[in-house]
């Protein structure tokens, strides 16, 4: 059996529900990012034994991600949402995803409502103004049973979000690169410029570079 579903259990000594939260899209340079909050409220040895290959949610493939997501929204309370891309460039990326984290954590209602939760926290940085008791989990998709699960649902939430993008936007890969910058999406940004879902911060070096070497007569 999964042993993410033990390291969880052994906070249910002091709270009522664990509530688990990831994000999904902070290294990209086009996109928003996505959180994932779950709370597994109670599960039978069958559907964990269904959710046994539950880890952090890069380490799956597509295919085993999306079975997982399937079993993981019916078996849970759970909530996603997303920090713009406006709120990226604002705030920056790593305060875009702990809000995004809050607002999902917000919205989870346990059955029945309690304020005695504890909630795992996918990193090492604390969430701001949560009004639960909170722990920071390094590596924590690695670890949780619930951060898995987010880490999931954030993963499979976004690949969705930027394969309908790339139908309006098909020359920068979308589809396949999801927004991270591989070379395939850098050459495409150089020929046909920025768009409103691309975190242009991200791509300051970039352009940097291209100017660097321009001065030098050399092409990339």
């Amino acid at each position: 059996m999964n042993k993410r579903f033990d390291f969880d259990d052994k906070y249910l000594i002091k709270a009522d529900y664990v509530i688990g939260t990831d994000e999904a899209g902070r290294g990209p340079g086009a996109g928003p990012v996505f959180a994932a909050a779950v709370c597994f409220v109670s599960l039978d040895k069958t559907t964990k034994k269904l959710l046994d290959k539950l880890n952090d949610s890069k380490q799956l493939s597509e295919k085993l991600r999306e079975e997982l997501y399937e079993i993981i929204v019916e078996n849970s309370i759970w909530s996603v949402k997303c920090g713009s891309v406006e709120d990226i460039e604002k705030l920056n990326i790593l305060q875009t995803s702990l809000l995004t984290m809050k607002s999902c954590v917000d919205e989870i209602k346990t059955k029945p409502e309690s304020e005695n939760i504890i909630v795992l926290v996918d990193g090492n940085k604390k969430i701001p103004k949560l009004k639960y008791s909170q722990e920071t989990i390094i590596k924590g998709d690695f670890k949780s049973a619930s951060i898995a699960a987010a880490s999931i649902i954030a993963k499979v939430t976004r690949d969705r979000y930027m394969i309908e993008l790339d139908k309006e936007f098909p020359m920068y890969g979308w589809a396949d690169n999801k927004g991270y910058m591989t070379q395939q999406h850098l050459d495409a940004v150089d020929k046909y410029g920025l768009t409103k879902w691309h975190r242009k911060k991200f791509f300051e070096k970039h352009f940097e570079k291209s100017q660097q070497l321009s001065i030098f007569g050399i092409n990339k």
